[in-house]
């Protein structure tokens, strides 16, 4: 097996790969491939962090899009983003990967409440660092949040797990076939050609802390390893380029 080459990541994932072939809500086998993804990982030795969006429950956007207020929207889909969490947790436990969920909206009784010194303690610790609740605030996407709590752990890289897609291209490849794929990116690139990597707030994070995004399908079995070993297919957004 490679060596990684990252001793801490954050590991971004949509609401929607915890669905599998369902079309809404949480496919507990699936959860648990996704967490034997993540094990593959942390028996490397690698520390990890984690984010998981809210879509495959609700999102505030499209609520805003039916007519409910925005901001009440963004918080019922960061409730959606805690049971998500846990429900990754659980999973995590079962595959034997300890690991907390720390929400940055405090709810007590159901997990921690986010804490930039006890999440650090955790990673070191080797637990699973799972980061709910988006940022606390509305008007911010889980994008923007892997890339804060990847900021604030000191990760090397943000690994953005993707569905049916191995990279970023030109243009929706499933609807051009001429959409052109990258390996590398810079981050102006990414910003300028408005290429859908992450939201702009969360690239902007990533340069300004010069974190390498690392774009790459989760659909393929044994990925994750491979991306923290370099020899995944993918597609690096970084200063470089």
């Amino acid at each position: 097996m490679s060596a990684p080459k990252y001793k801490r990541i954050l590991l971004k994932l949509s609401g929607e790969a915890l669905m599998g072939k369902q079309g809404f809500g949480i496919d507990p086998q699936t959860v648990l491939r996704l967490a034997g993804e993540v094990k593959s990982i942390t028996d490397m030795g690698v520390e990890v962090g984690l984010v998981v969006g809210g879509g495959n429950i609700y999102r505030g956007l499209q609520g805003a899009a039916k007519g409910m207020d925005r901001a009440t929207g963004d918080y019922m889909g960061m409730l959606a983003t805690v049971m998500n969490a846990l429900a990754f947790q659980n999973a995590l436990e079962q595959v034997g990967v300890k690991a907390r969920v720390l929400s940055a909206i405090p709810m007590p009784t159901v997990c921690e409440s986010y804490v930039r010194p006890k999440a650090l303690h955790h990673l070191q610790e080797k637990r699973v660092a799972i980061f709910a609740a988006g940022t606390g605030n509305p008007f911010f996407t889980t994008d923007t949040t892997a890339a804060l709590r990847a900021a604030e752990m000191g990760c090397d890289a943000i690994l953005m797990a993707k569905q049916g897609i191995d990279g970023v291209y030109s243009a929706d490849p499933k609807k051009d076939p001429k959409a052109v794929r990258y390996d590398r990116l810079s981050y102006s690139d990414a910003l300028a050609r408005d290429l859908k990597v992450m939201d702009g707030a969360a690239i902007a994070l990533a340069r300004d802390n010069d974190i390498p995004v690392i774009v790459f399908s989760i659909d393929d079995p044994g990925n994750c390893r491979k991306v923290v070993t370099g020899e995944a297919r993918a597609t690096v957004v970084s200063a470089a380029g």
